[in-house]
């Protein structure tokens, strides 16, 4: 197995397991058999650019999350700037997986948010803890249920409560970075 096949085949199986996938209910939504995915994800089938669209769609992230080469790394428990992968969203809001990969039990990405980019109307915690330190710019937050939203700044942290309701947004004209850990 190509070291390209082996990498692609993890990345699927990390983000479907990222976005509490079974492998059944990926196959579903890409209409593809089971036992094909299984192939994929453990590197036997090569997906054709129709299948990796399909699994884009179902995952959330651009096809060319799957296309951008990673260089082979030194040791599989370290990651270098030059091999991560970045996923791009319309509202000015990049992640960068910064951590080696999204299968242990957490993960971190370095969201940058450009000025006036927002998460959007809400999203749901769905992972059993998440929380972020904001490197650089300013960070506001807004949890359903609180009145206020809170804006942070440099060095500062937060930790949200599994399950919840909650939207994020750098309502500044400098970019925003912020470290998120999920587990």
């Amino acid at each position: 197995m190509s070291e390209d096949a082996q990498g692609l085949a993890q990345l699927i199986r990390d983000l479907r397991k990222h976005r509490g996938l079974t492998l059944g209910e990926l196959a579903t939504q890409v209409k593809r058999s089971l036992g094909f995915l299984s192939q994929v994800e453990r590197g036997l089938s090569q997906p054709t650019v129709a299948d990796l669209t399909a699994i884009s769609e179902a995952l959330h992230v651009p096809t060319t999350f799957f296309y951008q080469a990673s260089q082979p790394r030194e040791l599989d428990w370290v990651t270098r700037p030059g091999e991560r992968r970045t996923i791009y969203y319309a509202e000015g809001i990049s992640d960068v997986l910064v951590s080696p990969t999204l299968n242990g039990s957490f993960a971190m990405l370095e969201s940058h948010l450009a000025p006036g980019a927002s998460s959007g109307e809400g999203h749901l915690n769905d992972s059993s803890e998440q929380g972020g330190f904001v490197l650089e710019g300013e960070l506001t937050v807004w949890l359903a249920g609180r009145e206020d939203a809170v804006t942070l700044g440099p060095n500062d942290s937060f930790q949200l409560p599994p399950h919840s309701q909650f939207r994020y947004a750098n309502l500044t004209d400098q970019t925003t970075r912020v470290l998120w850990v999920f587990r």
